[in-house]
Formats: structure tokens, sequence, C-alpha cells
């Protein structure tokens, strides 16, 4: 029997050994499969066709699996700017590609600055002889803007295009909250620094405003020249000044409306706009399905035309997204990511950096962090040169301070040079269900900030000193950045957001141009005949692209008969992205957060990051107040 249990005690331990072995194979080559690389198509002669599923941005976040394996359906993917860019122009001169499509069924948009940056690649494209061409259900202003760059514009019988402009409303929840007894305690300096007064008020101040006024209208202009100088017929005038008129008109018939407004040149669903593209480009490999057309995806085009690698390095580092503290990224800024990046292209002896700017701004414990990691790469006498997106604001304009130079957009947002913070606590809340604190104190301080006692005058007075302090750094390393003195920085400061040309004229910014423009110049203050650039970043994980593919959210073909969405669809998906908002202002009061330098206004240059919304505890307070 003792014989029999141990054969039995190693059968066991071997068949044990087996799983485990089994498992780790498994799950080895799961991670294999998530994160590798799919291998390109070869670049095939036809259409280049740029499928627009998501949103254009400066740097894609990074996609967490669970996420999308618990999530409803595939996310919408998010594009790098410079990789759509660099493929228009590549497409003007590669001899396979005879016609250019964007597909933007599913677009959501991007901001200004990367719309112009587009439809310029577009307009090379036009002037290689080339013809772009662009589909969708329905368009809203950006992809208007992208489709007034277009040879021919298509949409579907029951779409159309729609011109909504910048703008809008916010909610603000001072009455919510003092109806419930929240107390907020807010510390801010800057008559401009609107980002705390949802909390506050019930309504925008005058000079929130005045502010926001301004900065639409010159992000309006220059939507309008953009548009008008690419598509001169266009009604824009008439279709925005009486909508209702201009609908009414075609008899309710959103497509026949945007045809007269010289908004698109054709009416047909998907399959007779991939006929109309097979004549031009040729048939696909399945020549028996209707619509079906030869095309090569981007990738294939950029492998077949590697970045260069003469000369030296100029290094390109990218703030994009909200800062924050840790190592957050790529698609926001974690400052200890984004300052390690900095200091590893001074270890590798980049004669020359380029800091990317496309951030509202965040934290300014993180904001200087990264500002002074370039302080340390300019300690070598090496040169710093800024390139602003569309949003350079707040703490994207702290980390701009050490800049030789920068170069922004008209349509560019800055400025917003304040900072605040902002406090909660429940004092009034927890004593109308006779909840009430009392204790012993050894100091002022002791036991604060104390939720369910309030804060102490001392507290209070301390928090207030303290950004008071940081509002005199910021404004100082402005000075000292742009040669002015303190009082002409604070006169135009005190938080408030300004467009790329008018903080041109009030010297915050040096030039116009772009990122090529910014890696030009920095080539040159570093005395370079030859060079390239050298992008640090960390590069969104491979398995998130295999999910989607499992969820059926990667189909990049050019027959995959979606339609995207119609007037009314368009009008859910923007209620839906109000809620989404909505709901993010709120619960960014009950997320920890240190001093910030935040821009309000800087959703209208590029959809903000919105913040993490579970485990955060002020959602547990409000299903107890039954307001979830």
């Amino acid at each position: 029997m003792q014989f029999a249990r141990k054969v039995w005690h190693l059968l066991v331990a071997i068949k044990d050994g087996l799983v485990l072995l089994l498992m780790l194979l498994f799950f080895a080559g799961l991670y294999g499969a998530l994160t590798a690389r799919p291998s390109q198509a070869a670049l095939k002669d036809g259409a280049l066709l740029l499928k627009l599923d998501g949103a254009v941005v400066e740097e894609p976040a990074d996609q967490d699996p669970l996420d999308l394996l618990i999530g409803n359906g595939a996310p919408l993917k998010q594009y790098r700017v410079r990789d759509v860019v660099r493929s228009l122009q590549l497409a003007a001169t590669d001899d396979h590609i005879k016609v250019v499509v964007l597909d933007l069924s599913k677009f959501t948009g991007g901001g200004l600055v990367h719309m112009e940056e587009i439809g310029a690649a577009m307009d090379q494209v036009r002037a290689a002889k080339k013809p772009v061409l662009t589909y969708a259900a329905a368009y809203i202003d950006d992809g208007v803007m992208l489709a007034a760059h277009a040879t021919e514009v298509w949409a579907h019988p029951m779409g159309g295009a729609f011109v909504m402009g910048p703008g809008g409303t916010m909610p603000y929840y001072g009455k919510l909250l003092r109806n419930y007894g929240i107390k907020v305690h807010v510390y801010k300096v800057g008559t401009f620094k609107d980002f705390v007064e949802p909390y506050e008020r019930n309504d925008a101040s005058a000079p929130s405003k005045e502010a926001r006024t301004a900065l639409y209208a010159a992000i309006w202009d220059e939507w309008k020249a953009d548009v008008m100088k690419a598509r001169p017929k266009a009604q824009i005038e008439q279709i925005t000044k009486d909508p209702v008129g201009w609908f009414t008109a075609a008899k309710g018939d959103a497509a026949q409306a945007a045809l007269n407004a010289g908004l698109i040149d054709k009416i047909g669903d998907n399959v007779a706009f991939g006929e109309r593209v097979k004549g031009l480009a040729g048939a696909g490999d399945d020549k028996d399905r209707p619509g079906s057309y030869a095309y090569s995806k981007p990738a294939a085009l950029l492998a077949a035309h590697p970045l260069g690698s003469d000369g030296k390095a100029v290094a390109v580092v990218t703030v994009a997204g909200e800062i924050v503290d840790g190592k957050a990224g790529p698609g926001t800024a974690g400052g200890d990511r984004i300052a390690k990046l900095i200091d590893q292209a001074n270890a590798d002896g980049a004669p020359a950096l380029v800091l990317r700017v496309d951030s509202p701004g965040g934290s300014v414990l993180a904001s200087e962090q990264i500002r002074g990691a370039l302080e340390r790469y300019k300690a070598k006498g090496r040169p710093v040169v800024v390139s602003m997106a569309n949003l350079a604001a707040s703490g994207g304009y702290w980390v701009s301070t050490p800049a030789q130079r920068i170069f922004a957009e008209p349509g560019t947002v800055t400025g917003s040079i304040g900072i605040f913070a902002v406090m909660p606590s429940f004092e009034d809340t927890l004593a109308r269900y006779g909840v009430t604190s009392d204790g012993v104190r050894t100091t002022p301080l002791s036991g604060q900030p104390d939720l369910i006692g309030g804060l102490t005058p001392e507290a209070e007075k301390m928090l207030q000193a303290n950004i008071e302090h940081g509002y005199a750094s910021f404004i100082g390393l402005v000075g000292q950045s742009r040669g002015k003195t303190l009082e002409q920085v604070d006169a135009m400061a005190q938080g408030r957001v300004w467009d790329g040309g008018t903080a041109r004229q009030k010297g915050l910014v040096d030039e116009f141009g772009g990122l090529p423009d910014a890696l030009k110049y920095a080539a040159s203050a570093a005395k370079l005949e030859t060079w390239h650039p050298k992008y640090y970043g960390t590069e969104a994980k491979g398995y998130g692209g295999m999910i989607a593919k499992l969820l059926g959210g990667d189909d990049d073909a050019a027959d995959s008969g979606s339609q995207g969405r119609d007037l009314a669809g368009l009008m859910a998906m923007r209620q839906q992205d109000g809620l989404t908002r909505a709901a993010a202002g709120l619960l960014r009061l009950g997320s920890v957060q240190g001093a910030q330098a935040y821009c309000l206004d800087c959703a209208i240059a590029a959809p903000a990051p919105q913040p993490e919304m579970r485990g955060n505890w002020l959602v547990k307070l409000a299903v107890v107040l039954g307001l979830r």
C-alpha cells in the first residue's frame, strides 16, 4: 500500500507539472500573440485607404486589455497625426498610389491644428494630380474641414454635412453642491482662472465669458478661413446664420441640403462610392464583391518608406494629454515618464531637443518635474525648442518656459497662466444625518484637512498662500523665459487663455510653424548640417489591437459595409459626450489632486482626457445621496 501511495503521488505530481507547463505555454503564447506586431502587407497599386475610425491625436493612448475585454464592444481608435500626415505626403510621390481615400464614417474628430496639418497634406496629394475622395454618412465640423480639401466629397443618401461651430454650455454644480451641504474650498490666483467656477457658481462669471468669447471667435474664424480657402463655393455663412432655412429649403433632406450648400459633391452609399474608387484605383482582390477596390493601408506605405537616419538625431519628446504625477502614458503626460525621456535624450548626447506639447495642463508638481529635466538638458549648452500643437495651456505652458524658441499655430490655444486647488468638505452634509465631529488638536493643523469637521482658518490661509506662491513662481518663469517684467506677465496672465495669434502678439509665442519648422530651427541652433528626428516615448502596447480584432473592431476593409451615423446618430453621440463630460467634471472634485495648472476651455481645441471614474469616493457618496 505504501508503494502504491508513492506511485500515486508521483503520478499526481507529474500531472500537476504537465498542467502547469501547459498553462505556462498557453499564457506565453497568448502574450506573444497579443504583443506581436502584425506583418505589413506589401504595397500594391491602387488607392491609399485612410479609414479613420476614431480620433486623430498627438500621441495614441495605451489601451487597458481588461477594459477592452469587459467593455461594450471594440473601442474607437486613435491615430497619430504625424503618421496620417506623412502617409498623405508619401502618397503624393509614390507611384503605387493612384488615389487617396479617407473613410470618415466613424471619424470622431481631433484638434483644429491637427485638422489643418492633415488638410495641408491632402492639398499636396491634389497638387501631385492625384484625386482625394472622402466618404461618410454624415460630416460635422472636423469632418467638414477635412472634406473641404478633397477632390470629391461623398455622403450617404440618409446623411449629409452639418456645421455646428465651437462653443456651447457646460454644467455648473454650485447650487447642487450647496443643496447637499457640500462645501467647496477653492484656492486660486487669476481673474480668468475659471476652472473652479463650476464648483462655486451657477453660471459663468463675466471675465470667464469675456475670455471665452474672444477665444471661440478666433478659433471659429480660423476654421472658416481654412474651409473657405479650400472650398470657396461652400455656403458657410448661409448655413450657420440660418440653419433651419437652409435645411427646410431641401425639405429636410440633409444630403440634398449639403449638396446645395457645396459641402459635398456626390450622394451615394458606400457601394456606389467603392465603384467610383474602383474606376480610379482598379478592382480589389475580391472582384465579385460590389464596391471592392484595390488599396493599401498607411502602415504598408510607411513601411515602404522608412524614416532616414542620416546625421545626428534631434530628440523629440511629446507631452500629450493631461499632465499628471507618476509614470502615466502614453496619451497622458506622467511627469516621471516624461522627465525620464528627457534625461535619456540628455544621456544619449542628443545635440538638440524639441518638446512637442499638446496638453491642457494639470499637476503643477509634474509640470515642474518636466521643466526641471529640460533645464538639466539646457545646462549642457544644448538648444530646447517647443512646438505647440492644438493646445499648450496652463501646465502645458509651464513646461514650455525653458524653450529658447516657441512655435505655435494661429489656432493653438495657449496661455492660461494661473494655478488653483480645490477641496471639498462635508460637515454640513453629515450634520443633516446627525454626524458631527469632535476631538483634541495639538496644533491648528492637526487632522487637517478634515472632511467631516471642515478646514481650520489656519489651513485655509496656508493653502491660499501656497497657491499664491505657486502663481508667483509661474509668472517668474514666464518673465525670465520671455524677457518680461513680472508686472507685464501678470497683466496678460491671470489665468486667461489666448489663441495662437494673440499669444504671438503678446510675446508668449515666437513664431508660427509646426513640428517640422521647430525641428529645422533646433537643428540650425545646434549647427547641424545633416540630422534626423528621433522620437522618444513609450509605444502603446500591442495587445490592444489584437483584442480589438477579437472584438470585431479592427476591420480595415474598404468594403466593410459600415455606413456611420446620420444626423440623429451624430446628435446622440454628441449628447453622450456631453453627459460624460458633465459626470467627469463632478467626479474630478473627488479625485486626489494637488495644485493644478489646468485649462477649462481647452476642450474646444482637442478632446480633453476624462478623469478616472472607478474607485472615486465621490461616486460612492453620490450613490448614498441618490445622485446615481
